[in-house]
């Protein structure tokens, strides 16, 4: 059963925000964050993409606590990274800047392990990759606060969650 956490920890997010999407005929990829979806005054489908981000941190915060054949300093930037994920769906836009503080720290924990599996990773391709998508992942949110392009988070927001991705996986499955 945990062997598929870090599967759940993914998969559980996306189908929330997919069908939060699907559900919000007023939401703009290019003109609302993600967690536009999840104001819980704003949004009728704020239990369901909230509740998304709260069982996938909590999922990724498993995976790093019973993973003890995997480098722990992987385990530590997870287990952050899954915390601030949980905060992210408890402190909602609602929040105002509390929510903006903890979504910011939740992208740092992706590029912490970008970072990490940049320095850390054996398999050339995979450091590669991990490298790649860490400057993709600083570039497409340098050009969102400066610029304000596009003027919605959510695609800066995707591409990072789609570039850890396979690094994440690939880490928690390989070993």
């Amino acid at each position: 059963m945990t062997r598929y956490l870090p599967l759940a920890s993914v998969i559980i997010p996306l189908i929330c925000i997919l069908a939060s999407m699907a559900y919000s005929p007023w939401f703009n990829i290019f003109g609302n964050a993600l967690s536009d979806l999840g104001h819980a005054v704003k949004s009728s489908v704020a239990p369901l993409f909230n509740i998304g981000l709260v069982f996938g941190g909590l999922s990724a915060y498993t995976t790093a606590i019973v993973s003890q054949r995997i480098d722990k300093h992987y385990n530590m930037v997870l287990m952050y990274t899954g915390v601030s994920l949980i905060l992210v769906g408890v402190f909602d836009e609602v929040y105002g800047l509390l929510h903006f503080i903890v979504s910011v720290l939740f992208f740092i924990g992706i590029a912490l392990f970008l970072l990490l599996a940049t320095l850390k990773e054996e398999v050339r391709i995979v450091k590669l990759y991990s490298a790649t998508a860490l400057v993709v992942v600083i570039v497409v949110w340098t050009i969102y606060f400066t610029y304000r392009v596009p003027r919605g988070a959510a695609i800066p927001e995707i591409t990072s969650v789609a570039l850890f991705a396979p690094v994440y996986l690939y880490t928690y499955f390989s070993n």
